[in-house]
């Protein structure tokens, strides 16, 4: 028999001598003598039934689970199927609109960083500066984070999708696709709490689903109690924070239901910051909703668009296409950046579609989103929140925001510690008519202002335990502009004008100033007055301009004159000046000693330029008066070389062989804009650019210095530049304010803001001009 089995002769040995045996052995051998292994084994007559029974109502069970979710499934689909979507005035099927979610099973809210950790190497002008606490840990997909755990609390911010999460998980589980041993019970928590307040009876959440149930053919009371006993239901509780405060009894009836019904699976969707409601953390795993990353933007975006095109698919698809290239442009980076919730993405689709542009103004897109956030979203959901934060105006909460915006800002503090933020608050509060200005009301009204601005409006969110920042540096941006606005404190903006972070700020200042002439005019004479004073940098401006009015008059250059001015300011900060320091350092240098430092000397250089970017601004001006400026095929060095090679030619063709190969060497230098593409550049290009230098020691065996300084006079001499320009250490940091305002002036005038024809010329014909040439000009117009 041990053969016959393949099981070793010790085991059939211990059956037949009644020893113990493994219950796999003692069934296969019972088997094969035909023998009832209950018998054998003893086992009482009642526990054999007991196990028919049970195996039976197994069997009863789940035939029952299948019968409710059929009859179930045309509610389920009435209850989930669709979603209205805000200013579209049809529902959308919900499989035609929904985008996969993503799950932190960390709830950010509740590390423990200090403010210096989420600054730490943190750039605040990146794509992910609103989700930096989210890219630090992975995301689950939202359908694997249900399956990881029985109860869920899921979290997120105002329009971060739960509801429309929580529809689909009703929607996979009554198709079959997900969990399809139980049923499905989708349940609006504002509802039911309605319909409990309207009963006179004690209305239980049990009664609630009985009536569920009740409207899909089944009665029968007792089957539900089955169901829910045995933990065949699929619970999902949708917007906790939608019961208000007076309706306490609801969360209890909430907690004893789950207390009771433990073995069913459980997901109840909150406000993040909706902190009064808290079930016991053994129960409950709480989850938080992530931001959309740029796939999920353009999944969302693509759906959107095809569903709002009725029946125009072909058309919905290229209009998405368009709007995802759009969005990814640079100019755009602000929507871009805003764009990561479902609730503010909808409203960027919505408002593309119109023209199949972003409109020209900003700050009207920002202001629409705002209206959704502080007034629109609740209302259209019938929902109305009894606090203090409720009773304060829409102004007032505008106001308030705007004064916590702009005072962080100016401090450049992008995360702010809740104590910190609770004193503007308070600061704020104190201006307010009829308000206790007692200190310990005053405290206890700010901490409750910050809770319910996070949890009805999610405009201020807590990064980390204790650790405040707005929930989109877009929001800070804009609040802080409108800040400035309303008490049109242009000097305190304009003390900004030459700090890259306040770009932002001061485009959308000047779209909200109705007309922006006064402003733009202010902010260009701020710019002329950086270097009115230095009479160094005067004296090389005017020699710039001279000499770009004869080269632009001798070779009819066919752009505008201050396009090309620009354009000159360019040639001479990259080729004139810190080519020139090169040029210099080569005429010391011994090629036949170490071919190396040559390299290290021009990376040097290349670094400061890149640390000032002088000429990057400079250029930047010129594209941004005339696009084609950009393309134009025209190099000054080329010209200058050309001139001097028809007047040498015969002289010494050697001579120019060498200029040549200078211009060759250090031309690749002038592309490098950054470190990293420094650091690329010179990997790639190391051995290029030794040959180079190896092909030059050949030319330069007995005349290198002599060739170096010919170039070095060259350029002086064509750039009509009489001195060597050493800037000093104060001078070069003037340099490098003003090249970087007069873009952001030009960005300024062309940001859709209200401006006069005259004050636009004035303006751009102006720019780069020497303080003596301006007052001139200004002296002709009176």
């Amino acid at each position: 028999m041990a053969a016959e089995l393949q099981i070793s002769r010790t085991i059939v040995q211990n059956f037949f001598a009644g020893k113990p045996v493994s219950r796999g052995y003692f069934h296969k051998i019972c088997k094969k003598l035909k023998l009832d292994w209950r018998e054998i084994a003893d086992l009482p007559k009642d526990e054999k039934s007991e196990l028919e029974e049970k195996k039976q109502g197994t069997h009863k069970i789940d035939a029952l689970v299948q019968e409710v979710r059929q009859k179930r499934h045309e509610k389920i689909q009435y209850q989930c199927g669709t979603m209205r979507m805000l200013d579209i005035s049809q529902p959308v099927a919900l499989a035609d609109i929904y985008t996969d979610v993503n799950i932190l099973e960390q709830i950010t809210s509740k590390s423990s960083p200090k403010i210096s950790d989420l600054v730490q190497g943190f750039n605040p002008e990146s794509d992910d500066f609103d989700r930096l606490d989210r890219v630090v840990q992975e995301r689950v997909p939202g359908l694997l984070a249900v399956s990881r755990y029985c109860k869920l609390m899921v979290l997120g911010k105002p329009g971060a999708g739960k509801t429309t999460f929580l529809q689909w998980v009703a929607i996979k589980c009554d198709l079959g696709d997900f969990q399809s041993d139980r049923v499905p019970i989708f349940i609006r928590l504002k509802y039911f709490a309605e319909d409990t307040r309207r009963d006179d009876s004690e209305f239980k959440l049990l009664n609630y689903i009985s009536q569920e149930f009740s409207d899909c053919g089944i009665a029968d009371k007792s089957l539900i109690e089955m169901i829910l006993t045995k933990g065949k239901a699929l619970i999902l509780l949708d917007g906790l924070d939608e019961v208000s405060e007076e309706d306490d009894e609801i969360v209890k009836h909430i907690r004893q239901f789950v207390n009771k019904y433990f073995k069913n699976q459980f997901i109840i969707t909150c406000r993040i910051a909706a902190q009064k409601y808290i079930f016991s953390v053994e129960n409950f795993t709480d989850v938080e909703v992530a931001d959309f990353n740029h796939e999920q933007v353009a999944a969302f975006a693509t759906k959107w668009f095809i569903a709002v095109a009725r029946n125009d698919a072909e058309g919905g698809k290229a209009t998405a296409k368009l709007f995802i290239k759009k969005l990814n442009l640079p100019e755009n980076k602000p929507i871009r950046k805003l764009a990561v919730t479902p609730i503010l993405l909808n409203l960027t689709c919505f408002v593309f579609q119109a023209k199949g542009e972003f409109p020209s103004k900003r700050s009207k897109l920002y202001e629409q989103g705002l209206d959704i956030l502080l007034v629109t979203w609740d209302e259209s959901r019938g929902i109305q929140r009894d606090d203090f934060y409720h009773n304060l105006s829409l102004e007032h909460k505008i106001e308030l925001l705007s004064q916590v915006a702009a005072i962080t800002f100016e401090k450049t503090r992008y995360f702010f510690e809740q104590d910190e933020v609770e004193r503007y608050i308070a600061d704020y509060l104190r201006t307010l008519p009829n308000t206790q200005n007692d200190r310990a009301s005053l405290q206890q009204n700010s901490k409750a202002l910050l809770k319910s601005i996070e949890a009805e409006h999610g405009l201020l969110v807590e990064r980390a335990r204790g650790i405040y920042s707005f929930s989109h540096l877009t929001f800070q941006e804009y609040f802080t502009a409108k800040w400035f606005v309303e008490r049109t404190d242009w000097q305190g903006l304009m003390s900004h004008m030459s700090e890259k972070g306040w770009r932002e700020v001061f485009l959308l200042s000047f779209e909200m100033m109705k007309p922006a002439d006064s402003l733009l005019l202010l902010m260009k004479r701020k710019i002329d007055l950086m270097l009115a004073s230095d009479n160094y940098l005067q004296n090389l401006f005017s020699e710039i301009y001279q000499k770009s009015k004869l080269l632009y008059e001798l070779f009819d250059i066919p752009y505008r004159f201050e396009s090309f001015l620009a354009y000159y300011h360019d040639f001479l900060l990259r080729y004139a000046y810190y080519n020139l320091k090169l040029a210099s350092c080569l005429i010391d240098y011994d090629f036949e000693i170490d071919y190396n430092s040559a390299f290290k000397i021009m990376k040097n250089l290349v670094e400061i330029q890149v640390n000032y970017g002088f000429s990057s601004a400079a250029l930047h001006i010129s594209v941004k008066l005339d696009s084609q400026i950009g393309n134009y095929p025209m190099n000054l060095i080329d010209i200058f070389l050309s001139e001097h090679t028809d007047n040498s030619r015969s002289q010494n063709i050697d001579k120019l062989l060498a200029i040549h190969r200078i211009k060759a060497l250090l031309r690749p230098i002038n592309i490098v804009r950054n470190s990293s593409e420094l650091e690329e550049y010179l990997k790639d290009h190391f051995k290029e650019i030794n040959d180079r230098i190896y092909q030059l020691i050949e030319i330069w065996k007995s005349s290198h210095k002599l060739l170096v300084s010919s170039f070095k006079s060259l350029i002086f001499n064509n750039s009509n530049i009489g001195n060597d320009w050493q800037f000093s250490e104060q001078q070069q940091k003037i340099l490098h304010q003003y090249y970087n305002a007069n873009p952001l002036l030009l960005d300024c005038l062309n940001s859709g803001c209200e401006v006069s024809p005259a004050v636009r010329q004035e303006i751009e014909e102006t720019l780069l001009l020497p303080i003596a040439e301006i007052e001139q000009r200004q002296q002709q117009i009176s």
